[in-house]
């Protein structure tokens, strides 16, 4: 391939004559919504089985999934709830939209995912929850993470919005004994342009869950005894045969991308300047969510501009996510009281990743080998430019 030709990978989403039978299917069925449709009771079944668990629940979008998992847990005014610092901000704010307080602690700097000690340090009388996020697809250390749990009595949520298919030492999400949440917005691998679902290790808090996504009303009632408070969560007839059909192919996909992501990870490697994120390897499936990787040293501007430069060389490059103490909307509502220079001085891996990470879209790792050099190429150029 001519190194000069803009690399074509492939499109994202994908479709194909499975979605549109879908459709027709939800369509022709007569029901449209949840009630009285049977393709999101069944996605649930599917989704849950691929994933290692009894008690799924679809909704309307990841962070509804997010806010719902931790209102079930009795997230609240007068509670918080340790995040990630560095993760996209449906993590934090689903904790502060229930009036809880969101606590950032700093991450590992080779996985990118939320660091056991830091949230060790962090657990108080206060603390609700716990919730490491998947970043790119890598497990957080869920054997560290599921002993604090044990020992402190704070229960965790993952938030897989990137784990769609991930593996931790053989196990699946839904395997793990705590609530996981899932995203299927248009950029997520698996995808109806907007959706989410929750993974619950029993059927109690499955139920409580389904409750509170459906107003408070249990699905067989007729007379408006609304049991709980509760919002409209509830995913659509059509979103859920969508990704009926976008679940059937998440398998090969994955595998796609862990064999381009092992070759290209090499690649990366090598050039001078550019350290890929690395993988835990207790984490035996990873999906890449994202292709993710550090040129350490350079400031935010600096990466920024280096991004639009792999931008115009045809890569589907972005700057990694703000630190989200560093977002206006974060400080909104329920937010510490520490200022943004304290938690800073406390995630010193935050600051230095968010200034100085860019990512690839996953659909170039569904490229092929040939691509997979190219990109280095490309990289490799620009990052000796800069």
């Amino acid at each position: 391939m001519d190194s000069q030709t803009p690399p074509e990978f492939p499109p994202w989403p994908q479709f194909d004559d499975n979605e549109r039978t879908g459709l027709i299917r939800a369509l022709e069925q007569g029901q449209w919504w949840r009630i009285g449709g049977s393709e999101v009771d069944t996605f649930e079944e599917e989704f849950g089985a691929y994933h290692g668990s009894e008690h799924t629940l679809a909704v309307t979008n990841g962070t509804h999934a997010l806010e719902l998992a931790l209102e079930v847990l009795g997230v609240g005014p007068g509670t918080e709830v340790i995040v990630p610092a560095f993760t996209f901000i449906s993590s934090s704010q689903a904790a502060q939209r229930l009036g809880a307080v969101a606590v950032p602690v700093d991450v590992d700097p080779d996985t990118y995912c939320i660091d056991p000690a830091s949230v060790e340090a962090a657990i108080r009388p206060e603390t609700k929850a716990i919730m490491p996020v998947h970043m790119a697809g890598q497990f957080a250390d869920m054997d560290a993470l599921a002993k604090l749990s044990a020992d402190s009595g704070v229960p965790l949520v993952q938030d897989a919005a990137h784990a769609h298919g991930a593996q931790w030492q053989g196990k699946r999400v839904g395997e793990l004994g705590s609530i996981a949440a899932f995203s299927f917005q248009n950029g997520k691998l698996m995808t109806a342009g907007e959706g989410g679902a929750v993974t619950f290790p029993d059927g109690e808090l499955r139920e409580m869950g389904f409750l509170r996504h459906s107003c408070g009303r249990p699905r067989t009632d007729r007379s408006y005894r609304h049991k709980t408070s509760g919002s409209n969560f509830r995913l659509n007839e059509f979103s859920a045969s969508v990704l009926r059909a976008q679940l059937a192919r998440l398998d090969g996909q994955i595998d796609t991308r862990e064999q381009r992501w092992s070759e290209l990870a090499v690649l990366l490697g090598a050039i001078p300047g550019v350290v890929p994120q690395q993988l835990d390897r207790r984490a035996n499936r990873n999906p890449h969510y994202m292709a993710m990787f550090r040129v350490p040293g350079l400031t935010e501007e600096r990466r920024n501009e280096l991004v639009d430069d792999l931008v115009a060389q045809g890569l589907p490059a972005f700057a990694a996510f703000r630190a989200i103490y560093r977002c206006d909307g974060f400080w909104e509502r329920a937010a510490p009281r520490e200022s943004v220079d304290e938690i800073a001085r406390r995630c010193p891996n935050t600051e230095a990743i968010f200034r100085d990470c860019v990512w690839l879209h996953h659909r170039t790792l569904l490229g092929t080998e040939e691509q997979m050099h190219q990109i280095a190429d490309i990289v490799g150029k620009v990052v000796a430019g800069r």
